[in-house]
């Protein structure tokens, strides 16, 4: 456990509430971008002025141990907390960025209560619930942001253990999604599933079907590949006590939240 990580997060925040005025403070964070595969997930974790979080640092500094034991402390003293995503269809139709702030704006609109200020790692909010400050490296200096980075990273990585289940070939329960050796081997060998995101580059390379490759260039729906059957959400994220699930039929993702 890092103290000092944590004392030099916890210290920022309480600096952002005397600068700020505010006592609730949220931080938002995501996971996937870089991905060829999966959706792109983001948390928001809101905190009052007591919260400690001890050994919550840069979700990218611990291991996934580390940070899947951290999800229930971050869950337990969080005064509101929520993920959403957008998933690898929605990524291709509007890009990457814009996939984001929506998954973005998916966890904020779960949330049970809002925040007065909001930290983000750098992502820019279209229409904040409140002032918005995106910090550079905001996930290695706020505490919210960090707790964020955390949930968003662990709650990708079952999703993308428990999708390894349907689409065995790409072993995506080992590099979940990312562009690893192995990773672009199986894409050579099978071509691209209905979780990889057509518009990254060379992922359509090994396709030869042409309606595969229009889907990526025109950003069209893809719902001729979705998977026939959901995921069960809930066993997949080991939702908590007072969770709720919140399933759209108009578009296939979820919130996770409280």
């Amino acid at each position: 456990m890092d103290s000092t990580a944590t004392t030099r997060l916890a210290r920022f925040d309480r600096r952002c509430r005397a600068r700020t005025g505010a006592t609730l403070l949220g931080g938002v964070d995501e996971a996937g971008r870089g991905a060829l595969a999966g959706p792109v997930v983001a948390a928001c974790v809101v905190l009052g002025p007591g919260a400690r979080l001890p050994g919550v640092n840069d979700s990218k500094a611990l291991s996934p141990e580390a940070r899947a034991g951290l999800v229930p402390l971050i869950l337990k003293r969080a005064a509101a907390w929520g993920v959403g995503w957008a998933t690898a269809a929605e990524i291709d139709q509007i890009n990457i960025l814009q996939a984001t702030l929506r998954a973005a704006g998916r966890a904020l609109a779960g949330l049970a209560l809002m925040p007065e200020h909001l930290l983000t790692d750098f992502l820019k909010l279209p229409a904040p619930p409140c002032p918005c400050e995106p910090l550079v490296g905001g996930d290695a200096t706020s505490q919210a942001i960090a707790a964020a980075s955390i949930l968003a990273k662990v709650a990708r990585d079952r999703i993308m253990i428990a999708l390894d289940a349907e689409y065995p070939q790409y072993h995506h329960a080992r590099h979940k999604g990312y562009g690893t050796p192995e990773h672009w081997a199986a894409l050579e060998r099978h071509g691209p599933s209905t979780l990889h995101r057509l518009t990254y580059r060379g992922v359509c390379f090994f396709n030869t079907e042409p309606s595969v490759r229009a889907r990526s260039r025109d950003g069209l729906p893809r719902e001729a590949l979705a998977p026939a059957v959901a995921p069960d959400w809930r066993a997949v994220l080991d939702l908590p006590d007072g969770a709720t699930l919140d399933p759209r039929p108009f578009l296939p993702e979820c919130e996770w939240r409280r």
